[in-house]
């Protein structure tokens, strides 16, 4: 096959790309900001979505994606009952059956919070509709994540079920390519390194000093973003900037439509709030990508004006910017779009909570990373940034760096078998 080099991606990501194309099953996983979502983005641009959907993991990153869910497209709901009552349910649906024997294959984005019965009772269900017994019924499979990253939650509140445990994952002979460039941190070797070091659960000295010599007294006025572990802190503290503003105050709805259930699920997933509240001098973030490339997910600015159609904004560069409204959707488990919702793609930006950080980039923060529980949570917040020199801290713990061993021991593997590890 002809090499399909791509001016705009990096040697490695051509790489991946050229993977994404040899019709293998894939795994494209790399540190946060290495470009998988970017590369992902190009190879959708050649492929027919209905042959080859993208499902992602949870709701408001598949109204994100403009994809489905990975639960809803397998036909697993919630798994009440457990994962063979799942399978039993499933086995039953003639319409699941017929969806899952009609594609060529599909793409799951941020594989990592796909908790293992779920990945298992998808592969079975593949099996069974496809009448094929090879792994996922012969279908095509592109997995795309971090697992050094947030984990799968259960509805037991069991987390660390990773998908890569299950005697499936080695069965369906992933060919894995991990980006190991920060294309997100350019200019900054030794925040790459203490990346690293966090990465892997490992609080050297070099990231201790490194915490030591970001740590600081909080400053109220100061106007970088702040996260929060959790969404009450970080609504709080946007509504508390907000009202520092003389201003008169804005209320903007979101207009849904669709069908009466699925706007009501559409309103937990949707990254945009049932009413946007701004004034004139709000901070505020980007939370899409813009086609036209006049921002992307996770750029910040100022609000200047704010007109019905239209609102203008001044980014951190200094350039205006005019922000029409767009509407973001949600597909049912077939593809059809079943609720959407229109508004400004703005929310407040003086705070936000780590999980939903994942995605952005950020050139300077304030977070406390004293008190934090799951694996990978300290690396999601530190890894947004551009450069260390951006971060400002207001605690830490060793304690806060968490890292499963599994994903340890996982990453190890595939450094000896490919020359390419966590570190």
């Amino acid at each position: 096959m002809a090499k399909s080099v791509l001016p705009d991606l990096s040697p490695e990501q051509n790489t991946a790309f050229e993977l994404l194309l040899s019709g293998e099953n894939a795994f494209i996983t790399g540190g946060a900001g290495s470009g998988k979502s970017f590369l992902i983005r190009h190879y959708l641009r050649g492929i027919d979505s209905k042959q080859t959907p993208i499902l992602a993991s949870t709701g408001a990153a598949a109204v994100l994606l403009g994809g489905r869910t990975f639960h809803s497209f397998f036909g697993l709901g919630i798994m009440e009952g457990g994962a063979q009552a799942a399978l039993e349910k499933g086995r039953k649906d003639g319409r699941l059956m017929k969806r899952l024997s009609s594609v060529e294959g599909v793409i799951i984005d941020e594989i990592s919070m796909i908790p293992r019965p779920a990945f298992e009772v998808a592969e079975a269900l593949a099996r069974q509709a496809r009448g094929n017994q090879h792994p996922w019924g012969g279908m095509r499979m592109v997995l795309v994540g971090d697992f050094a990253q947030l984990p799968p939650v259960t509805r037991s509140g069991t987390a660390r079920e990773w998908s890569f445990l299950s005697d499936i994952w080695q069965q369906s002979g992933f060919q894995t390519c991990l980006l190991n460039h920060n294309q997100r941190v350019t200019e900054d070797s030794d925040f790459l390194e203490v990346l690293a070091d966090v990465r892997a659960g490992t609080v050297t000295q070099r990231v201790r000093n490194f915490l030591e010599s970001r740590s600081r007294e909080h400053d109220e006025d100061d106007k970088s973003t702040r996260l929060f572990p959790r969404r009450d802190q970080s609504e709080y503290f946007n509504q508390r900037e907000l009202l520092q503003i003389s201003k008169p105050e804005v209320r903007i709805p979101s207009i849904y439509l669709g069908e009466a259930r699925a706007v009501e699920i559409l309103k937990k997933s949707a990254p945009i709030p049932a009413e946007l509240v701004l004034k004139e001098g709000a901070r505020v973030m980007f939370l899409q990508n813009d086609t036209q490339k006049r921002w992307i997910n996770g750029t910040r600015g100022t609000v200047v004006e704010v007109h019905p159609e239209k609102i203008v904004v001044q980014k951190e560069t200094g350039r205006e910017v005019q922000v029409e409204k767009s509407q973001f959707a949600m597909q049912d488990a077939d593809g059809k779009i079943v609720a959407s919702v229109i508004n400004f793609p703005l929310n407040l930006a003086y705070a936000t909570t780590i999980h939903k950080s994942q995605g952005c980039t950020l050139d300077d923060l304030w977070v406390d990373l004293s008190r934090l529980w799951e694996p990978g949570q300290a690396y999601v917040a530190l890894s947004r940034l551009r450069s260390g020199k951006g971060l400002r801290l207001l605690g830490w713990s060793p304690s806060s760096f968490i890292t499963d061993p599994q994903v340890t021991k996982f990453y190890t593997s595939l450094s000896s078998s490919s020359g390419i590890g966590l570190n």
